[in-house]
């Protein structure tokens, strides 16, 4: 498959890439259109193009110029789904109640709760021995799944001596007058255990308890890619686009993370931001990561995993490329930063590293009721909400169907796509990370631990 007229090389049907015309030393190889890096040696037509004979382009930090390149939508909202109208306008997709520990040596007691419930313990090793940055991003991402919309109700334990305190973790949550939610101090005098029951029965109490119709504009989407292949670029992840258009078409609210893997592709967005001021958000969010890598000394095109390669991806560049499929060509709306709660609907840009769980799990704390996550190698893994795996081929929907939800070679059409979702949304179709109690966070860490 050529996929674009300027591609000098093409894919084909193991996700690798070869050469349909030379390609001399230094020349730039052409995929989607755009460079994937260059030639270190002599290419010839029908040679096999990889990492043997294929370096990265990519640099350190970039100047950018803004060439704003995109049509403004027309939002028309037709459809609903049947979802949980929260009492502070939010809509869930599912009805869980969630125990949120501040600190990682309450776990095991946030565990425990959870499963005398059927509930979620969302449990992280952080909240105490964390400074500066480190700490500002717990305890914000934690905050931030409190007010998530699938919690029918929420329980935040304590421990009661850790830095991320429950009178400071209150302070941080903001208006809380319409949630759901309670608090426990495990050393607080008492059987903690029967205390936590006691309130995780309120919290079953107090919540909404049935469906009702929503309309679609009340989603938010993320979009997210994991254990990719060369076929991600050209089943999956544009499928994926096609939905995020057609969300955003109809008033609801997609988002894409994974910074390090827009490096090579970062103008197609940035050409797509509304206004400048998204632009320079954009910009920020960028180059922050790239100094991110220079500050720890490592390189930018580090990336991709040794999966990836096997898969047919090459460098960075030819990652990314295929990455940014899933954002569609719809404007972008608003850049956020990790651990910021989406505001804007349309397709939002959120800071967050490449890494599976760490990328779901602040996609789910900015709000996204469900992730759609692509994937070509195959992943058990889940966050805390419905974690739809779309596989990029066929082989790995027959070889692993417990994990895979959807199969994008075998069925690309948009709408039937549109409907799975949406019967997702509103709890006909249990995902397999649902199904396989695979639910977890994980947590960006920079910085010292003490």
């Amino acid at each position: 498959m050529i996929i674009h007229p300027l591609d000098n090389v093409e894919v084909r049907d193991d996700g690798h890439k070869y050469a349909i015309r030379p390609i001399a030393p230094g020349e730039n190889v052409i995929k989607y259109g755009m460079p994937i890096g260059h030639a270190k040696v002599q290419i010839n037509p029908g040679e096999h193009v990889h990492t043997h004979n294929l370096a990265s382009n990519l640099a350190g930090l970039l100047e950018y110029t803004y060439k704003p390149d995109f049509k403004p939508l027309t939002i028309k909202t037709t459809r609903t789904f049947a979802g949980y109208l929260r009492p502070d306008g939010q809509a869930g997709v599912r009805n869980d109640l969630w125990v949120i520990p501040t600190v990682g040596c309450v776990n095991d007691l946030a565990r425990r709760l959870a499963d005398a419930v059927g509930g979620i313990a969302l449990t992280h090793p952080y909240g105490c021995s964390q400074l500066g940055g480190d700490h500002e991003c717990t305890a914000n991402l934690l905050a931030a799944f409190a007010h998530h919309p699938n919690a029918g109700g929420v329980l935040i334990v304590g421990l009661g001596c850790e830095n991320n305190t429950l009178d400071s973790f209150k302070e941080r949550l903001g208006d809380i007058s319409k949630l759901n939610i309670r608090f426990l101090r495990a050393q607080d005098d008492g059987d903690e255990y029967a205390r936590g029951l006691e309130l995780l029965a309120e919290l079953d109490a107090a919540c909404v308890k049935e469906r009702t119709d929503i309309p679609v504009s009340a989603l938010r989407i993320g979009l997210k890619c994991g254990g990719s292949d060369g076929l991600s670029g050209l089943t999956a992840n544009p499928l994926v686009g096609r939905f995020s258009d057609w969300l955003a078409a109809q008033g609801g609210t997609t988002v894409l993370t994974e910074v390090p893997e827009m490096f090579g592709a970062e103008t197609l967005l940035m050409n797509r931001c509304v206004s400048r001021e998204v632009f320079d958000k954009c910009v920020a969010m960028i180059n922050g990561f790239k100094s991110y890598y220079e500050r720890h000394g490592q390189p930018i095109d580090e990336n991709p995993s040794p999966g990836n390669k096997a898969g047919g991806i090459s460098t960075l560049e030819d990652k990314s490329l295929g990455c940014v499929q899933k954002g569609g060509s719809s404007p972008v709306v608003d850049v956020l930063e990790y651990g910021q709660r989406l505001c804007k609907p349309g397709l939002n840009l959120l800071a967050g590293p490449g890494n599976d769980l760490v990328a779901s799990s602040v996609l789910a704390a900015a709000g996204c009721q469900l992730v759609l996550f692509t994937t070509g190698r195959g992943t058990p893994f889940g966050t805390v909400v419905p974690t739809v795996k779309v596989a990029t081929n066929t082989r790995l929907v027959k070889s692993k169907p417990h994990w895979i939800d959807w199969d994008a070679q075998g069925q690309p059409d948009t709408d039937a796509f549109v409907e799975f979702v949406l019967k997702t949304a509103s709890g006909e179709i249990v995902t397999n990370n649902e199904k396989n109690d695979a639910r977890e966070i994980a947590i960006f860490k920079d910085g010292v631990t003490l």
